[in-house]
């Protein structure tokens, strides 16, 4: 089984999409990376329970709030559905520009996308315009025009596209606060599985702080874990709270056969935010890097090898920002539970004041900032806690 991405392929391959290079794990665990990963992908998953940082109680309160309006999954359909279009691009060398009814061989892939602006700004997956052709968009209305690539970042595996069409046609949908889901709360999908613009599917969340691989292999961070039904086509498409705001963009799917088998993965909203902010504004982004190779050190793990709960550091690459902070990785290693840890490296149990229980809660801080700002860590080798502040450098390509 692997993680696939889900945007509409062309030609034969209409159902068989190259999965990314991540196994299930087991657990409640992330997702085993293979060798040759980017830097600052665990060396193995392992079992960790999810952890999400404690809500003010003015969040919470406003968590609440929104769970309290719930609506209908027809009245969400009603207010977001305008919102969602239909992406196609064509494919270079190709005479066709169709995809048949019947699967047949074409020259286009596809997936979704949601407009987020009046001004025509429209977010997606990096994979689904990764094509190089040209960029066509449908609007529930049926209306067709031609988009324009704003700005990609394979490594959130989000983009920007933009149409020239006037503010009033438009339908922007409003994101969520992805920060403070819980599991089992209800979530719809709107997108174009094989094509089929405008479907909704219902589900819920089934877990969070996962990780899957981007498609320059390095991780995503604390994706949404749904079993909403989600195809090839529903790529780039919203995963709507039941207020009907955005709190994920639908990217991939775990399934032994290419089809649902209700394990889907959603970027979070507090990620694209982010993203889509930079690629609007400049049309590219820059991430902040540690330079390190890291693992979750579970509660089972933290007991048996006698050091503290955290992320440890696995392996420091030479020159990084990491390694000029002082921060070192262990040689000695011990097996538990099959999985093989380094016990006398740095093992990280706080980022910018906030615990640090997972390489998802590491990678969320990094991700929250940009290159050249600094980042103090909590640090425990040998039972000596010290804070460490690290300088970010820019994450390679």
């Amino acid at each position: 089984m692997g993680h696939r991405m889900l945007n509409r392929p062309a030609a034969a391959a209409a159902v068989a999409v190259a999965a990314l290079a991540i196994g299930a794990a087991g657990g409640v665990g992330g997702y085993a990376l293979l060798a040759g990963s980017a830097d600052e992908a665990p060396v193995a998953a392992v079992a960790a329970p999810v952890v999400k940082p404690s809500a003010t109680s003015g969040t919470a309160q406003a968590a609440a709030a929104t769970r309290a309006a719930a609506l209908s999954i027809t009245d969400i359909y009603k207010a977001t559905s305008a919102g969602v279009v239909e992406i196609t691009v064509s494919i270079a060398g190709s005479r066709s520009t169709r995809l048949s009814p019947f699967g047949q061989p074409g020259g286009e892939s596809g997936g979704s996308g949601f407009v987020i602006d009046t001004t025509g700004n429209i977010v997606t997956n990096q994979h689904v315009v990764d094509g190089g052709g040209a960029i066509r968009v449908k609007f529930s209305s049926g209306r067709e025009v031609d988009a324009k690539l704003v700005g990609a970042d394979p490594s959130t595996d989000l983009a920007v596209i933009k149409v020239d069409v006037p503010a009033a046609d438009l339908k922007p949908l409003t994101f969520g606060d992805s920060t403070t889901l819980q599991v089992g709360e209800g979530v719809v999908a709107i997108g174009s599985p094989f094509g089929l613009e405008g479907t909704i599917t219902a589900g819920i969340i089934s877990a969070l702080g996962r990780d899957i691989q981007s498609p320059n292999n390095y991780p995503i961070a604390n994706t949404i874990q749904t079993d909403a039904a989600i195809n090839h086509g529903n790529s780039g498409g919203p995963l709507l709270d039941a207020s009907g705001k955005v709190i994920g963009v639908n990217a991939q799917i775990q399934s032994g056969g290419g089809g649902n088998d209700g394990v889907g993965f959603a970027i979070p909203a507090a990620t694209t935010k982010q993203v889509a902010t930079q690629l609007v504004a400049s049309g590219k982004i820059a991430h902040a890097f540690l330079g390190a190779r890291i693992t979750t050190v579970s509660q089972r793990a933290a007991a048996a090898l006698g050091i503290p709960r955290g992320v440890l550091l696995a392996q420091v690459s030479a020159g990084s920002p990491a390694a000029t902070a002082g921060l070192k990785a262990g040689t000695v290693t011990k097996t538990v539970d099959g999985q093989r840890y380094t016990t006398d490296g740095d093992v990280i149990t706080g980022a910018g004041g906030v615990m640090v229980l997972s390489t998802g809660d590491l990678r969320g801080a990094i991700d929250a900032r940009k290159p050249g700002d600094t980042l103090d860590l909590t640090v425990v080798n040998s039972g000596v806690t010290r804070t460490v502040t690290v300088t970010l450098g820019t994450r390679p390509a």
